[in-house]
């Protein structure tokens, strides 16, 4: 697909290094991408994100379509303008959030009938609607429509899911076809405009849309979703969904040792939804390259920091008097100019410093666990770094919250 490719520069068993090129730059994976739901990563500016070495981030398709509305969004640019990121972003479906509206939606083979958590207006999502809410926002990857249940659902109801996801997959496919034929015919027009030297609005950037491969914890639904994915379209790449949602996280490993040799080798694989040290590792060695989750700036919001020597609660009295930093391992900002002691203080007293500082820090923790991770792989000793931190991460003195 134009202005999108693949390249693996390493690989260390099923761990992977690559470059993935977008429109708006290339992303070296395996990589963590902050969530900005609402076209903002929770406390952080653009700014914050590119001084954390952030390479791509996420926002939501639900959310900016209620508010401020994807339209309002196209018409003042797209979400890279509207929010100042001038890297990459990938949009979810929106997929997760309908179906965790449990009492409030409606399914159908046509799509999802919901209430909005906002203003309780009725709303519907079809795979029609939700690439054209996703065009409007202009994301460089977007998502199909896919149907979401909880991890621990039974083969039944994981493969009625699976199988519509499958469905609706192809009538995303053919949304986006239409969508990127439109584009290209007013590419064109605004190209004839330019040249007869009339002013033209900015022409929209190709998009690469991502399947969503499902069928919860059951490795023949597993199986049979991902080879139906390939078979139907030459994909940029591969999302995998219905993890992280209840399962153990054996369950979880064991899915993404089913799916590594079922998923195209170049093309880049994105776990939706994970963000936890431990799972991201433990991913990584199973053969994924993109990540993201709410967790960093959720946690760092009540009181709970990463470090290398597991998770550090804030609010426990005994750092009231501890010049420490939060991890003296990092380089991030927080952890370069204040202490622990300072943290606490700004938390318990309700500071927004506190909260901010924080995000800052597991945002940075997690894009710099991913570097370490790539720089592991193309050093061939993945493994003895995977273990190194898994050892800490599980038995380090801070490991309790």
């Amino acid at each position: 697909m134009t202005g999108f490719s693949f390249q693996l520069t390493a690989t260390n068993g099923s761990a992977r290094a690559a470059s993935f090129h977008t429109p708006h730059g290339a992303v070296e994976t395996p990589v963590f991408m902050p969530v900005g739901t609402l076209g903002t990563v929770k406390a952080l500016d653009p700014d914050d994100l590119r001084g954390a070495g952030a390479g791509m981030i996420l926002a939501n398709t639900y959310h900016l379509h209620l508010r401020p509305g994807d339209e309002a969004v196209r018409d003042l640019g797209g979400l890279h303008r509207f929010m100042a990121w001038d890297g990459p972003i990938l949009t979810d479906s929106g997929g997760f959030q309908v179906f965790s509206l449990e009492g409030l939606r409606r399914v159908d083979e046509d799509g999802v009938e919901f209430q909005s958590h906002i203003d309780g207006s009725r709303r519907r999502f079809t795979p029609e609607s939700v690439i054209q809410i996703q065009r409007n926002l202009g994301a460089d990857v977007i998502m199909q429509f896919d149907h979401v249940i909880p991890g621990q659902s039974t083969f039944a109801e994981a493969q009625d899911a699976s199988d519509r996801s499958i469905r609706w997959l192809e009538r995303c496919l053919a949304a986006n076809g239409k969508q990127r034929s439109a584009g290209r015919e007013q590419r064109s027009a605004i190209s004839d405009q330019r040249a007869a030297g009339r002013a033209a609005s900015e022409s929209p950037s190709p998009q690469a849309l991502f399947p969503i491969v499902q069928g919860g914890i059951h490795a023949h639904l597993r199986r049979d979703a991902a080879r139906a994915v390939r078979g139907m379209h030459d994909w940029p790449g591969v999302a995998i969904g219905g993890l992280s949602v209840g399962e153990g996280k054996p369950d979880m490993y064991a899915m993404l040792e089913v799916l590594h040799p079922e998923l195209p080798a170049d093309r880049p694989r994105y776990l939706m939804g994970v963000g936890f040290p431990e799972d991201l590792i433990e991913a990584v060695r199973r053969g994924v390259d993109l990540f993201d989750c709410v967790a960093p700036t959720r946690m760092g919001r009540n009181g709970t920091a990463f470090s290398s020597t597991g998770r550090l609660n804030i609010k426990r009295a005994e750092f009231r008097a501890d010049s420490r930093p939060i991890d003296e391992a990092c380089d991030c900002s927080a952890c370069r100019r204040f202490s622990r002691a300072y943290l606490r203080h700004l938390y318990v007293s309700d500071e927004i410093l506190g909260l901010r500082l924080l995000s800052l820090h597991n945002v940075h923790f997690l894009v710099s666990l991913m570097r370490g991770a790539r720089g592991a792989i193309q050093a061939g000793a993945f493994d003895s770094w995977a273990s190194d931190w898994l050892d800490r991460l599980a038995s380090g003195p801070e490991s309790q919250t």
